[in-house]
């Protein structure tokens, strides 16, 4: 490669062309990675919720895996620009500066190179002109010599002549002499410089020029390698993302969900009852002999057919339309007719008990309109909201001023704190006068005891209504066992045509006492059931429990669980002697049945 110098130097500059070639094809790809994640982002940021208020957060898992999902995409998104700054600093930027550097160096090179052969032809044109100089001073001295011959050789020609002819002739052949010595020297010292270029100097460069192209694919494998681990340092992270996800969406728990939703829409209001039996043949008679029907004329227990439709067809379920009962209270003698021909009395059923019922209904305020909004879910949206959420059924309504109560404290200890540092300030103004003056704080304390007074009275006035919507539900408890005892008792003695055949004393029943309880009939549609156990619990800190409605705590207790933890940080217990509070969930290790069905 001695005279391929011209070919070394497309070389050179074909590596470095490839070399940016890559750069090139380097920031296209962090551009790529750039806007994939921007692209990401944007994304997440579309579909992830704006910030709501607490009691509107999401909280069906379905809907927690998802934002987590979008969390994670987020972090994968952050996962790719990390890829694109460690491509644009350890590649793109390394090549950018290498390739400057190398074209630096390459120029270096081949202005070596070229000084080299260009000294190379200065030596070569002395040697030359050298040479030529050379050549002339021996045609000279040749013609001198033959002029001379020729004078000595002419017999008329002078002395003088001849001797002139010959002293030209010396002087020729001393210059062509010195020639000769001036000749060869810079024929040896072209030589020797020729032989010192093509054997020292240009392998040298040639050698410098070899080292900087193999640095420079050195460089390429490097940048190869860590284009390779810019991408795979990532992997755990993005492996960890995706794990993330895939744990999200196992934690997708649908009966949770549905839990959810009948906490969410749980009235408390009992469905409505069985629907009497109405007798509509109680002015047929059977006669025994010929197996016909008569009518008696018995004008005491004679019905109105027309009252007694008109009361059928106004007969809607319980939170409809209630008729006006148009008979006397009901008596044991009304619910027999008149004697058969053989003397016997069968039982004929009146509506009267119906009658009665319905009136005892009227006499309390309808909760709903119909049940068919409850189904709906638009319960809450029947009235005004007032004050103290009366237009909500009990369960939502002892939840709702639960959260309010928990507010209220907040943000009483939030003014208690205000206080103890505007007294701690006043004292400090009080011993050090110079940094402010005491009375100027005067009015902010006035305003903050007045906050605090006006918030203990807010708290106790919703205590007094939550304890009132606790108490329905603890008297609603007694009532609902009571009841069920009845029935139990009742349906051990009812015939299937619906008289008791047990006691013919207890067969005809009269309608509930008149001066029984006007709205015991709401409590029942307003309060809940007593929530059973869903689990049990063992306390690993001990809780003292001096708030009202929370539930005092030993360490290692045991107690019942009989309301899940609803994202607020309180877990409702029950002792196994029936007292209930919330406890902090954080304090127990909470274990839930698998075949519950919850509260």
């Amino acid at each position: 490669l001695k005279d391929q110098f011209d070919n070394l130097d497309k070389h050179t500059q074909w590596g470095i062309d490839f070399l940016e070639k890559y750069a090139k094809f380097v920031k296209e790809r962090i551009e790529i990675e750039q806007n994939y994640a921007k692209q990401l982002r944007n994304l997440v940021k579309k579909y992830c919720p704006k910030r709501s208020p607490k009691d509107e957060e999401p909280r069906f898992t379905s809907c927690i895996a998802f934002f987590n999902i979008l969390n994670e995409l987020n972090d994968y998104a952050g996962q790719r620009e990390v890829v694109a700054e460690e491509m644009g600093q350890r590649v793109y930027g390394e090549l950018m500066r290498y390739s400057h550097d190398l074209k630096t160096e390459r120029k270096m090179h081949l202005q070596e190179g070229r000084k080299a052969q260009q000294y190379l032809d200065m030596c070569w044109k002395q040697m030359d002109n050298s040479k030529k100089k050379f050549e002339r001073e021996c045609r000279e001295a040749e013609k001198a010599q033959q002029s001379y011959e020729r004078l000595d050789n002419d017999t008329n020609a002078t002395k003088a002549d001849v001797e002139k002819a010959k002293q030209q002739l010396n002087l020729r052949t001393h210059m062509a002499d010195e020639n000769k010595n001036e000749y060869a020297a810079q024929l040896q010292n072209f030589n020797g410089e020729q032989h010192k270029h093509y054997y020292i100097v240009i392998p040298q460069i040639y050698k410098q020029l070899q080292e900087m192209d193999e640095r420079r694919t050195i460089k390429l494998s490097e940048c190869y390698k860590g284009f390779a681990d810019s991408e795979r340092k990532v992997i755990p992270i993005i492996s960890k993302c995706l794990e993330g996800m895939i744990l999200a969406a196992k934690s997708v728990d649908e009966h949770r969900d549905s839990q959810l939703v009948i906490d969410c829409f749980k009235s408390g209001f009992e469905p409505p009852g069985d629907f009497p039996f109405e007798d509509y043949s109680q002015n047929i008679y059977r006669t025994i002999s010929d197996g016909t029907i008569s009518t008696p004329k018995q004008e005491g227990m004679r019905i109105d057919t027309k009252t007694t439709v008109g009361k059928a067809k106004g007969k809607l379920w319980l939170f409809g339309k209630k008729p006006k009962p148009q008979s006397p209270p009901l008596t044991p003698t009304s619910l027999y007719t008149s004697s058969t021909p053989n003397g016997s009395q069968y039982p004929i059923f009146s509506i009267e008990p119906v009658h009665y019922c319905m009136s005892d209904i009227k006499t309390g305020k309808p909760r709903i309109p119909s049940f068919r909004s409850l189904k709906r879910g638009n319960f809450c949206l029947q009235g005004p909201a007032l004050e103290d959420f009366s237009h909500l059924p009990p369960e939502q309504r002892r939840k709702k001023l639960q959260q309010r109560i928990d507010e209220l404290n907040r943000e009483l200890q939030k003014e208690t704190d205000q206080k103890d540092a505007l007294i701690k300030m006043k004292d400090v103004y009080e011993k050090n006068p110079q940094m402010g003056d005491p009375s100027s704080l005067q009015p902010k304390l006035t305003e903050t005891m007045s906050n605090m007074d006006r918030l203990r009275m807010e708290i106790h006035k919703n205590e007094a209504w939550l304890s009132e919507v606790e108490g329905k539900v603890a008297a609603r408890s007694d009532r609902r066992h009571s009841s069920d005892i009845n029935h139990l008792v009742t349906q051990g003695r009812e015939s299937p045509e619906g008289s008791y055949t047990d006691d013919a004393n207890q067969e005809v029943r009269g309608p509930p006492q008149q001066h029984a309880h006007p709205n015991e009939f709401d409590d029942e549609f307003e309060d809940d059931d007593p929530l059973p156990a869903i689990g049990h619990c063992k306390a690993i800190y001990p809780f003292d429990g001096h708030n009202e409605g929370t539930l005092a705590m030993k360490e290692g207790e045991i107690l019942y669980i009989i309301e899940e933890d609803k994202g607020d940080g309180w877990t409702r217990a029950r002792r196994h002697n029936g007292e209930e509070g919330y406890v902090p969930t954080s304090y127990i290790d909470v274990t839930l049945e698998k075949n519950s069905k919850g509260a």
